[in-house]
């Protein structure tokens, strides 16, 4: 019971330390209780497989830990309006064995190179993971620890220099160090290395947050510009009026609310991702006599140096097989198509600016590894609630250019503000703002739209650029570049955000460099292996 406890108990601070609704600060000891489980399991325990308890109590801390965090998943619903239980039960038994593999790969290699190289190998594959998990086809970085402050831009600004990865650095160093100061405690009882110990932990806590004030006091970038931007909010239901309404409708009611609000001049005007059509999507080939694009053009007529920005559905049609792409798949005899989640920039007289979305939703917008899924799973995907293809995707990002002014805006679709080192992507193409256009009314009224909010915060520091979000339900935003919220809509409500968006064009160390740290614990973790294969081959060899 003393372990089941302990696991219990870092399964309860995990949980109650996330955005949008917990206390952060808790994530610093988080950890502590279940690396207190294993140490105890490995040293102390008469269990005949330690392995299996420890893999079990860690697959339970981090179940619950999935299901308080993210079990919003089940507001998701099917097509035929019921909730999807797998849309929740999925992820999160996957999501949970994952960080229980991980934990499971500590335990091994701490009990075969001791404990102080194992709290390291602990770190390391720790962040590896997250790197890994930012980048597979199955990719859920929702619970990436760094993410957890999001709440809390003021305190980690320092997030402009290593990112949200060098946040989880951060995070996962104090855990091992307060695990590190408990255990030397229980062995030797000594007052003084207490002390040291422990006022090294509260430095490493505190000054990367001094620091981070004294930023956050001292933010006075100088911006080249500022733009009007107007975020569109038509509330529309996605499961049903979508489908339902004509998609002339749809498109009369969004410009009549961008007409209705455009009470001075506009140069941005923002729509929700999937915006346009109604059912069905727009051929890319087409573009200059599609009636939907043509109608917002006329509308900008109206509105002289304004342009359009909205998230459309769309697809290319291809009649040569052997030129197909891996995402084609056929619709009639001799005729393919690809899909795609698209972000399109309309100014009159001017070719309509393109974006693919890059990062997809896996079950939902990709069909992850379908070569090998497919296969064996069928069409079960499907009866579940998710796809049998995959969209299309471009394979670099880029800025939206705007022939009146100086913006050059980054077309970000929903998901895509998950991901801090592909957001600056779109940062080194040339863009001095961010725009999120997001349909966060999948899930409803839940914390799954807010904590997405809350992450967008992050990219807004790793960069320094300003956010407009436009949301089709709810939470549209204005984010400053220090990550401020400066103005919000509520969720549900049909209306507008009108903002002034500061533009900037400097580069931060982290637009420049990334995750660095996931890539010096990559190359630490493939250190510790291969340290370990060679101090085990020279045992076997001495043996021998």
């Amino acid at each position: 019971m003393k372990y089941v406890l302990l696991t219990l108990i870092s399964a309860m601070l995990l949980s109650v330390s996330w955005p949008t609704y917990g206390v952060p600060f808790f994530i610093f000891f988080a950890l502590v209780p279940l690396l207190m489980m294993e140490h105890g399991i490995s040293k102390f325990s008469s269990y005949k497989r330690k392995g299996w308890v420890v893999f079990g109590l860690s697959y339970l801390c981090f179940i619950i830990w999935n299901i308080v965090t993210t079990g919003w998943l089940y507001g998701s619903k099917n097509p035929d309006g019921s909730h999807s239980m797998m849309a929740v039960v999925f992820p999160v038994l996957v999501n949970s064995l994952l960080y229980s593999l991980v934990f499971q790969c500590y335990h091994w290699y701490k009990n075969a190179q001791g404990t102080y190289w194992g709290l390291g190998f602990f770190i390391a594959i720790w962040m590896s993971f997250e790197k890994f998990h930012l980048n597979w086809e199955l990719t859920w970085p929702w619970l990436n620890l760094g993410n957890v402050f999001s709440d809390y831009p003021k305190l980690i600004q320092w997030y402009d220099t290593l990112g949200a990865t060098g946040g989880s650095f951060w995070i996962l160093l104090i855990n091992v160090l307060i695990f590190y100061t408990v255990r030397t405690w229980e062995a030797g009882r000594k007052k003084k290395d207490l002390i040291k110990n422990s006022s090294i932990i509260a430095a490493l806590i505190a000054i990367p947050m001094i620091i981070s004030v004294i930023k956050y006091n001292s933010f006075n970038d100088k911006p080249i510009g500022q733009v009007n931007v107007l975020m569109l909010q038509p509330d529309l239901d996605p499961y049903a009026e979508k489908y339902s309404k004509d998609s002339l409708t749809i498109e009369q009611d969004l410009l009549a609310l961008a007409g209705k609000n455009s009470t001075t001049k506009i140069d941005y005007y923002i729509a929700p991702e999937t915006a346009l059509p109604g059912r069905g999507s727009i051929s890319e080939t087409g573009f200059e006599k599609s009636l939907l694009i043509n109608n917002v053009k006329e509308f900008l007529s109206q509105h002289p140096g304004s342009v359009f920005a909205t998230g459309i559905s769309s697809h290319r049609l291809y009649f040569n097989p052997a030129a197909l792409p891996k995402e084609a798949y056929q619709i009639n005899s001799g005729v393919w198509a690809e899909s795609y989640n698209t972000a399109i920039q309309i100014a009159p007289q001017q070719k309509v600016q393109v974006y693919h979305k890059g990062k997809l939703v896996p079950g939902v917008e990709i069909f992850p590894y379908m070569s090998v899924l497919k296969p064996i799973l069928g069409d079960a995907m499907l009866n579940l609630g998710g796809t049998v293809a995959s969209l299309g995707t471009d394979k670099e990002r880029l800025a939206f250019s705007n022939p009146y002014n100086k913006g050059k805006m980054a077309p970000i679709i929903c998901y895509e503000s998950i991901y801090g080192e592909f957001v600056t992507d779109y940062v080194r193409k040339g863009a001095n703002f961010l725009g999120i256009m997001t349909n966060d009314s999948w899930w409803g009224v839940t914390e799954g739209h807010k904590q997405l909010l809350s992450y967008a915060k992050l990219r807004a520091i790793e960069t320094r650029r300003e956010i407009a979000r436009a949301a089709n339900s709810g939470i549209s935003a204005h984010i400053n570049a220090k990550g401020e919220v400066v103005a919000d809509t509520f969720y549900g409500d049909q209306t507008a955000l009108f903002a002034k968006v500061n533009l900037y064009e400097d580069l931060t160390f982290y637009s420049r460099a990334g995750d660095l740290l996931s890539r010096f614990s990559m190359f630490a973790l493939g250190f510790l292996l291969f340290y370990y294969l060679i101090k085990w081959f020279q045992a076997k060899t001495k043996k021998a």
